[in-house]
């Protein structure tokens, strides 16, 4: 098997030999892809394996290296699993009377039991697994004696993957930070991860129609009259979606999880859609509060028209009785696109404004917003977002009126756009 960081996200669980080097193997489980050597025995004849490390903490060359030690030690007649486990018992007996060191491993399990009560359940789990996955090089270590190298060291081993590379060293950071304010480490202790690679790991960008590119999407006017005008020729499920992110500015997330019995008409006439709070991305956050949404003109026919349909259940019912995904969405609209690899005769629907993505809706919504003259607290409260600094924790107005001033201004804008696109789908007839 040739192996890289491509093949490596797609190996389903089992054992892959390596090609060029006999007895070099791939062992991928739910969790973690270990190097092993398996081999037979020079001493009894027995076949046997032993872990020589995991990816990617140890990349392929390394792994190949440490194959070539172990094969060389198995030809001079040494037995390494055999070796291996005399040196883990001689270790534990010299062990045995002196004080076990708090280890990095050690320090980050009790930095996640730390974090349980303000991190979601998906959150947690992917902290979790990072860390099971890439702290092997260090993992038993004392951590309050690791040292820059040893930090840049294994930042290298991930700097190709910038976004994982600035989530790792982020969590480490915290990680050391909780250890000298709990005093499980020295307060002279030097929280490197807070030191090295700065400003260096920076994003490669997203990959579309094969070029990568950081740039911040946002649709021109010219670019949403096209789309308002291709809308109608996608599914319904991807119109409404796309159409709320839109219409209103709120996260995908929060779109796909919206029922019926969240929508209600209010005092001042308006629809509302008032999404609870623990189903945002603030969710854990002390000064947030149920996300409230003025509907105008097409946001507010999509829900009453869904309403009709599924009642106060799931606006957006997937196929499991719970939500459309988010992923779902996005799926979509990539198969759309003239640069999707998937099949055109099922897909080819004449959309051409291509290179975005469902979420750069949110941003343009905000940008429109601007270009309106939205003060700028308000833009950031249709968003969702929170204020940060003195000022979201002193300010504490709702906005509600400002919501519904706003959004009907960007409703009357949309809607000038989807005249346009409705007279250049009439051109298009002609």
């Amino acid at each position: 098997m040739k192996f890289d960081h491509r093949t490596a996200k797609k190996l389903a669980p089992g054992s892959y030999a390596i090609d060029e080097s006999p007895g070099l193997r791939l062992e991928v489980s739910a969790t973690r892809l270990s190097w092993t050597y398996r081999y037979r025995s020079p001493v009894d004849g027995n076949l046997r394996q032993v872990k020589l490390g995991e990816w990617p903490g140890m990349s392929v060359s390394k792994a190949k290296a440490a194959w070539e030690d172990a094969r060389a030690a198995r030809d001079a007649g040494a037995d390494a699993a055999i070796a291996k486990r005399l040196q883990r018992q001689d270790g534990a007996s010299a062990r045995a009377d002196e004080p076990s060191a708090y280890t990095v491993r050690r320090l980050c399990t009790d930095y996640l039991g730390s974090i349980e009560q303000r991190r979601s359940a998906s959150s947690l789990r992917a902290v979790t697994l990072m860390f099971k996955r890439l702290l092997d090089p260090i993992a038993n270590a004392d951590a309050a004696t690791i040292t820059r190298t040893q930090a840049y060291d294994l930042m290298q081993t991930v700097s190709d993957r910038p976004a994982l590379a600035v989530k790792l060293k982020s969590e480490l950071a915290q990680a050391y930070d909780y250890g000298i304010d709990s005093g499980k480490l020295p307060t002279d202790t030097v929280n490197f991860w807070r030191l090295v690679m700065r400003r260096k790991l920076t994003s490669l960008g997203r990959m579309r129609a094969g070029e990568r590119t950081t740039v911040k999407r946002v649709l021109s006017a010219i670019e949403v009259t096209a789309l308002l005008a291709w809308l109608p020729r996608c599914s319904d499920l991807l119109r409404d979606v796309l159409t709320l992110y839109l219409w209103t500015g709120a996260r995908g997330g929060e779109i796909v999880q919206m029922t019926g019995g969240e929508v209600t008409q209010e005092a001042d006439g308006v629809l509302w859609w008032v999404c609870p709070k623990a189903k945002t991305k603030n969710a854990k956050r002390a000064n947030a509060t149920d996300f409230r949404v003025p509907l105008f003109g097409r946001a507010a026919d999509v829900v009453r028209a869904r309403m009709q349909s599924h009642g106060k259940g799931w606006l957006f019912p997937g196929v499991d009785g719970s939500h459309s995904k988010q992923g779902t969405i996005s799926e979509a609209l990539y198969k759309h696109q003239p640069y999707s690899q998937h099949k055109k005769s099922c897909y080819d629907s004449g959309l051409t404004v291509t290179h975005w993505s469902p979420h750069d809706l949110r941003r343009t919504a905000r940008t429109m917003l601007a270009q309106l003259g939205c003060p700028h607290e308000v833009g950031e409260a249709i968003l969702g977002h929170l204020l940060g600094g003195v000022a979201g924790r002193y300010n504490l107005h709702d906005h509600d009126s400002e919501r519904v001033e706003w959004l009907s201004k960007l409703n009357e804008r949309l809607e000038e756009l989807a005249t346009a696109a409705d007279t250049r789908t009439a051109l298009e007839a002609i």
